[in-house]
């Protein structure tokens, strides 16, 4: 029996809904990812699932006792207190009396003593009728495997770690069923990898959307598009997908074609009169209208995006130089000593972790902020946009077409007067989503949007600041083309690695303790050119006469012995993995903090060489599995 599944599901407002008799099931053990244009109800679905909204028809399915947890897309702005409070509330009535157990704790200062141990008393009461230190020790762990500090306020964390928060807290529930929601938003690239690493590892059962290619390319097992309310399964991996998916819109194309056909034939016979109204043609008019309501009720394909950048003059041929720039914030170097020279037509990526000084060095390019020592000079004739990653451009309160327009019902496009709806009609935008307001726009709208504004104004300097979150496929490749045939000079800041690989001819790379590095090409060249670590010098032995030589270096080639430890080590992880359970349960028993301290100290020291040694088990495993490839 599957985990979870849908049976004839409709949901969403008009005619036709935005689901339409969706089924599929979920078993246990597969990892899938839900692609569809941005709009199409992606979202919709994984709420469907997890209960926060219902089905207007049809029926949702789980096993008995099927646990499911979900990340959301947007990180919410109720949250407050430390990172182990968030996960902690998260496993329900339990999880929020342990996070106010640790608040009352932690805050001891703001309450007279008498009233904070009476709350510490009832509160541990509860905790202990409710096995709620078994719950601390689920958190402590989830936290140590996604290497978050618990103390840390959630509201002085960065996006990215706050979504790693969020996917700690979906992780504490034990589910059997994962859904993300773009799990890679605002994530740096180190931080994505060690995602796609921990999901390989730890998470059974999943289902997902991401516009993130590669990550998507990694992680699934099977791919369901929805596409005009439908939903298709393809089991196969991506780039088989991409091509039975344009086999398909092809047949289709096809069929519509023979069909439009046959209608108009129909359509001449019926206008000729008398002879379609005799007694023996009235099978062949109800054949007609039958036509005519399956031509009415025919869902046609959304259409791409028509984007088009407005160039101004061309700069001269140097557009920025740098020379010797440095930076801090503190004590703390965010770049030292930096030049660069930067000329007409370059298309420079910026790659860094999140936090590290990408847009303040952006900022320090732009001359919009002054570096603490060296120079920046800019080239004649500089016209920049600048797309920005938080959104400020967009007055979240006005209309889509209020955005664009600012008060005005026509823009100026490349010389020609053109009507504003028009313009966003290229970027998807109906004319009655135009009147929309913008806080109400999915992420991806919110990104077309932008997008929108940005190209009303004539550039010659593209900036671009995370400008793929939320984007569908199509129109990422879209932007991908667009930017490959811009004259312009490109300045981009991302972690879509795809991207980073399609666009840009050179990257500058954040290499840490405030050095900064230039390559040629994009993300993949990068990780070919990188400086390696370096590795220890070999250890000399003794030969016969007293000489010394080098020890062999290690055979990249998988030996007998090496053969057999990759075969015993999954039977070596699940006798960990059992140590470790037993171990969890010794710890969660409230009785456990009443031992003696050596004692405790003992087996809190155990549960952490256990913890270790399977981690080191995990890293062997795949470092055999590599090399046996």
């Amino acid at each position: 029996m599957a985990l979870i599944e849908m049976r004839d599901v409709c949901w969403g407002f008009g005619d036709p809904p935005l689901l339409e008799n969706v089924t599929f099931r979920i078993e246990k053990g597969e990892r899938v990812c839900l692609v569809g244009r941005n709009g199409v109800g992606k979202s919709s679905l994984l709420k469907l699932l997890d209960g926060r909204i219902l089905p207007d028809r049809g029926d949702i399915h789980r096993r008995q006792g099927v646990v499911v947890a979900a990340l959301a897309q947007d990180v919410p702005a109720t949250y407050d207190g430390t990172i182990f409070d968030v996960v902690a509330e998260g496993l329900g009535e339990t999880g929020r009396v342990l996070a106010e157990y640790r608040r009352v704790e932690r805050d001891a200062e703001t309450e007279s003593p008498s009233r904070r141990l009476q709350k510490h008393h009832e509160l541990q009461q509860i905790l202990n009728a409710d096995n709620g230190w078994a719950l601390s020790t689920r958190v402590e762990d989830i936290l140590s495997r996604t290497r978050l500090d618990p103390e840390m306020r959630f509201s002085d964390l960065s996006a990215g770690l706050k979504r790693r928060t969020l996917f700690a807290r979906a992780l504490a529930c034990k589910p059997d069923i994962l859904l993300l929601d773009e799990p890679t938003n605002h994530l740096d690239i180190d931080t994505i990898i060690w995602m796609e690493d921990f999901i390989r590892r730890h998470v059974t059962t999943l289902l997902f959307i991401t516009h993130d290619r590669i990550f998507l390319k990694k992680i699934a097992t099977r791919i369901m598009e929805i596409d005009r309310g439908r939903l298709v399964s393809y089991d196969c991996d991506y780039p088989t997908f991409l091509k039975r998916k344009q086999a398909a819109l092809a047949a289709e194309e096809n069929q519509n074609g023979l069909f439009d056909k046959k209608l108009s034939r129909e359509e001449a016979w019926i206008r000729k009169g008398i002879r379609a109204r005799r007694t023996r043609n009235e099978g062949r008019v109800r054949r007609l209208e039958k036509m005519r309501a399956a031509y009415r009720d025919r869902r046609r394909k959304l259409g791409n995006v028509r984007m088009q950048v407005q160039e101004a003059d061309r700069t001269g041929r140097l557009v920025i130089e740098t020379r010797k720039v440095s930076f801090s914030y503190g004590s703390t170097p965010i770049f030292r000593d930096f030049s660069t020279v930067i000329v007409r037509g370059d298309k420079v990526g910026i790659i860094g972790p999140n936090g590290v000084g990408k847009t303040t060095l952006l900022k320090i390019l732009l001359k919009t902020m002054r570096p603490e020592t060296g120079s920046v000079r800019h080239g004649t004739n500089l016209q920049v946009v600048y797309f920005d990653q938080l959104r400020t451009q967009l007055d979240m309160q006005k209309s889509v077409r209020e955005n664009i327009g600012e008060g005005n019902d026509f823009i100026i496009f490349n010389g020609q007067k053109r009507h504003v709806i028009s313009h966003l009609q290229d970027f998807l935008f109906s004319p009655e989503r135009c009147r929309t307001p913008v806080h109400v726009l999915s992420g991806g709208e919110k990104n077309r949007l932008m997008l929108a504004k940005l190209f009303t104004r004539p550039a010659n300097v593209l900036v671009l600041d995370e400008p793929t979150n939320d984007l569908d496929a199509e129109t990422l490749e879209l932007l991908e083309e667009l930017i490959f045939e811009y004259e312009g000079t490109l300045l981009l800041v991302s972690h879509d690695r795809a991207f980073l690989n399609n666009v840009v001819t050179r990257t500058i790379v954040f290499e840490g303790n405030g050095q900064v590095a230039e390559y040629t090409g994009g993300y993949d060249d990068w990780l070919r050119q990188r400086p390696q670590p370096v590795s220890k010098v070999p250890e000399k032995t003794t030969g016969k006469k007293g000489q010394a030589r080098p020890r062999a270096r290690a055979s990249k080639k998988m030996g007998y012995m090496q053969q057999r430890e990759l075969e015993q080590l999954p039977r070596k992880i699940e006798t960990l993995e059992s140590e470790q359970k037993e171990l969890f349960a010794i710890v969660s028993d409230p009785m456990f903090y009443k031992k003696e301290k050596d004692e405790i100290l003992r087996i809190n020291s155990d549960l952490a060489r256990v913890e270790a040694d399977i981690e080191k088990a995990y890293l062997r495993w795949e470092e055999l599995e590599e090399r046996r490839l």
